[in-house]
């Protein structure tokens, strides 16, 4: 028997004050709210779904995990999600790939690569 990857899970501090980026950020939907205390977002065409659950303690150092966008255009998607409220912290690029890394609102980072130059 395998498993396979069900859900991905951001902690925060308020679920459904980071719902409101991550909706706009991934044009989706809460489906389920638990009370405030865990979201589930909508997967998009077949995708992943996202969860957002409440914790007491603050962000603290570098995620271990974090989840990685694709995207066409990814000056543009950048562009977009700071407006959305994100915070841009660094560029990198290696042959063949470039990337983007982003904090949401909370801390959590996050990367989106694409529309390499």
């Amino acid at each position: 028997m395998a498993i396979h990857l069900g859900m991905i899970t951001i902690d925060c501090a308020d679920p459904r004050g980071l719902a409101e980026f991550w909706t706009a950020a991934l044009e989706t939907t809460v489906t389920q709210d638990y009370e405030g205390e865990f979201l589930i977002l909508a997967p998009t065409a077949g995708g992943i779904p996202l969860a957002l659950q409440r914790v007491p303690e603050p962000r603290a150092g570098k995620n271990r995990v974090h989840v990685d966008f694709g995207g066409d255009d990814r000056e543009a998607e950048v562009k977009r999600l700071v407006g959305l409220g994100a915070k841009e912290l660094a560029e990198h690029q290696v042959p063949g790939l470039a990337w983007t890394v982003l904090a949401d609102p909370e801390g959590n980072e996050f990367c989106v690569s694409g529309g390499e130059h």
